[in-house]
């Protein structure tokens, strides 16, 4: 059996996190090498144990006390015993992708109804704590580069992103439009969002960012679509509501000058100003003509049928109104009240 008195690894690519040393077969006075940024843990039977940091370390019964413990050695020279011995990069891995696989459906309340997103970005990482990293996620591989980090996390990753997107949208009271403008806040709010699992497999989080958001090309086609629909019907209800104001404008104009026939110089002043204020001057300019001439007979006949027809029309044209969803039940019946008294 041959034992090995020298452990030494210089990693051929700085991808590589992990590492397992081929041989178990060591022994007191075993020289452990640890080259800066790596860490080195033995395991005996599926167990962490002793730690080193950078340096050169010589085994001793001194040094391995969790070893020594678990597996009784004795004291003396060239003693030998089994462990693995683990090298850990510390380096930070930067530039690191994320993105997601399939569009994310978001909630985006501003437009009223769900739109697809798509997000991608970069992201750094360093092992912190070596002994949940091997223990939680190499286990029994002989080594693991970045690639098991990105299989096992993007998922934690994008689940993350989505709650943080749907959240800050909600709050802020923004459209997912406007996203690609909030990328610093995003890419905060999902960073602290992720922290505590990667935490928890001894894994550090570094310099996480959202860099793009956007929406596939035929869904912001719909979206497009349907605001240009959105602006023609609010133009549509505008128009509809201006035509109602006008309306009802008119009905208080044709009431006030009702009420003045009586006074030929008072409807002739203030039918006037309404009616060019209003462009009504031809129908209020009938019903002046017809109180200047208040003693005529045709005068007397044409305010007559006036005075008999005209809250029939009023109450027609405010049917209209409420059928045509322009005014309420309640103004309805207040507007309706008002005529009818008048009668």
């Amino acid at each position: 059996m041959v034992f090995i008195d020298r452990v030494k690894y210089d990693a051929p690519s700085d991808d590589i996190l992990v590492w397992k040393f081929p041989s178990e077969e060591l022994r007191i006075g075993t020289q452990l090498i640890v080259n800066e940024s790596q860490e080195v843990l033995l395991f005996k039977n599926g167990q962490s144990l002793d730690l080193f940091g950078p340096g050169r370390h010589t085994l001793s019964t001194k040094n391995i006390p969790l070893l020594c413990k678990l597996v009784n050695l004795p004291f003396g020279s060239k003693t030998p015993f089994t462990a693995e011995v683990w090298y850990v990069n510390k380096t930070i891995k930067r530039d690191l992708k994320w993105g997601t696989r399939s569009p994310i459906p978001l909630l985006d309340e501003k437009l009223g109804y769900s739109v697809n997103v798509r997000a991608y970005g970069r992201w750094g990482i360093r092992v912190h704590d070596s002994r949940s990293f091997i223990t939680q996620l190499v286990g029994t591989q002989k080594h693991a580069n970045s690639e098991i980090i990105e299989q096992y996390f993007i998922g934690e990753i994008i689940q993350n992103l989505t709650d943080a997107l749907s959240n800050y949208f909600i709050s802020q009271g923004i459209s997912i439009l406007q996203a690609n403008a909030k990328l610093n806040e995003l890419s905060q709010l999902t960073a602290k969002a992720i922290k505590m699992e990667f935490d928890r497999f001894g894994i550090e989080v570094i310099n996480f960012n959202v860099e793009r958001i956007n929406i596939p090309e035929e869904d912001m086609r719909e979206i497009q679509l349907a605001q240009k629909e959105r602006m023609r019907m609010k133009q549509m209800q505008d128009a509809k509501v201006s035509n109602a104001y006008i309306s009802m404008r008119t009905f208080d104009t044709l009431e006030k000058a009702a009420q003045n026939e009586g006074n030929a110089g008072g409807t002739l002043a203030g039918g006037m100003g309404i009616g060019m204020g209003m462009g009504a001057g031809f129908p209020l300019g009938q019903q002046i003509g017809q109180s200047m001439n208040i003693n005529s007979p045709q005068a007397n006949h044409q305010q007559y049928g006036n005075n008999q027809t005209d809250p029939i029309v009023k109450l027609q044209k405010l049917t209209q109104l409420l059928e045509s969803g322009l005014i309420t039940q309640e103004d309805f019946e207040l507007k309706k009240k008002e005529i009818l008294d008048n009668i």
